[in-house]
């Protein structure tokens, strides 16, 4: 089984993934607009431009993909810290290198330190309102 997180953002999501591929690099492998879907003319012309599907691989296994809200359609957006994606690099270089260029401008919950448990973990909201955990442990590489 394949998991792969899906966010939703309220008209932001092509500007949240230009900032994710800007740290985790690679090519999107999806981004498309919802005035390309059927009756996209019934939409309010300042919705057309948002999200429909976006896809970005941050991983062998894994893409990260996402899509905005449609105010006309009754889609509400609520941030809140039900969802967190868990990230588990290779190297502390790696863990450091993905923790600080996505929490930069968001809300440190907790700083990269080792933790009791023995692992190498950080956790925050990025400037978008998603959270994040970066967990390294050496005996799972």
């Amino acid at each position: 089984m394949k998991v792969n997180p899906y966010l939703n953002f309220d008209g932001q999501a092509e500007e949240a993934f230009n900032f994710y591929k800007s740290i985790f690099g690679g090519e999107f492998t999806a981004n498309l607009k919802m005035g390309g879907m059927p009756e996209a003319d019934k939409l309010p012309e300042e919705e057309q431009n948002r999200t429909l599907h976006i896809g970005l691989p941050i991983g062998k296994d894994t893409i990260l993909m996402a899509s905005d809200t449609v105010p006309s359609m009754g889609h509400t957006l609520n941030k809140g810290n039900n969802l967190y994606i868990s990230l588990h690099p290779e190297s502390r270089e790696e863990a450091d290198r993905l923790f600080n260029g996505l929490s930069e401008g968001g809300e440190i919950e907790m700083s990269m330190q080792d933790q009791f448990w023995g692992d190498y973990f950080g956790s925050f909201i990025d400037k978008f309102g998603i959270g994040w955990m970066i967990n390294h442990n050496e005996q799972y590489k």
